[in-house]
């Protein structure tokens, strides 16, 4: 098994690219030990020092460190996935939640958020997926759009960035009603 590894904007968090299926639908971000209990690949990832989170996507994990140097955390974190998908273990237990659970808007604007979530899943997440994070709708209220940055995006220096010149820039084009774009 060849395992690629990408860097990302975001210093602290390195791609891992197993050649394989990772999720079949959605994300997950895992953020502490404790959440790792629904994820095999996750509790073994967590076992390696310095490793601060977790984020699975279709074909790829992004791994978050607290400290310490890619260099010494490399090799263990390769191993943890190579030793896991030797295993024949299921990637996560358990169900997933609902994507939209938690999503919040007024029912007379249900077209102007079906259009913002139509640019956001055809042509905002592909990008960040291929920056090791993800990117979803939360909410839209009074022209702000709510939107959750995981993975690699969470805490990203650059982050701020990608929200006010690229995404905000991009909705307000073909959404006029949009005013701002805010992270939660």
């Amino acid at each position: 098994m060849f395992i690629q590894t990408e860097a990302t904007p975001n210093p602290a968090t390195m791609k891992f690219l197993p050649g394989r299926p990772v999720l079949e639908s959605g994300t997950l971000d895992i953020q502490s030990k404790e959440a790792a209990a629904q994820s095999p690949l996750a509790i073994r990832l967590f076992d390696v020092a310095n490793v601060g989170g977790v984020f699975f996507g279709s074909d790829f994990i992004s791994v978050t460190k607290t400290g310490g140097d890619w260099q010494q955390m490399k090799p263990a974190i390769l191993g943890a996935i190579m030793e896991h998908y030797m295993s024949g273990a299921p990637l996560v237990t358990g169900e997933q939640p609902a994507a939209n659970a938690d999503e919040f808007f007024d029912a007379e604007d249900a077209e102007t958020v079906a259009t913002i979530k139509d640019l956001i899943e055809t042509r905002v997440r592909p990008a960040v997926a291929g920056d090791g994070g993800d990117i979803t709708f939360r909410g839209y209220k009074e022209g702000v759009v709510f939107l959750n940055m995981k993975g690699a995006c969470s805490g990203c220096p650059s982050s701020t960035a990608t929200l006010r010149h690229g995404i905000q820039n991009l909705l307000r084009h073909f959404v006029p009603e949009v005013v701002e774009v805010r992270p939660i």
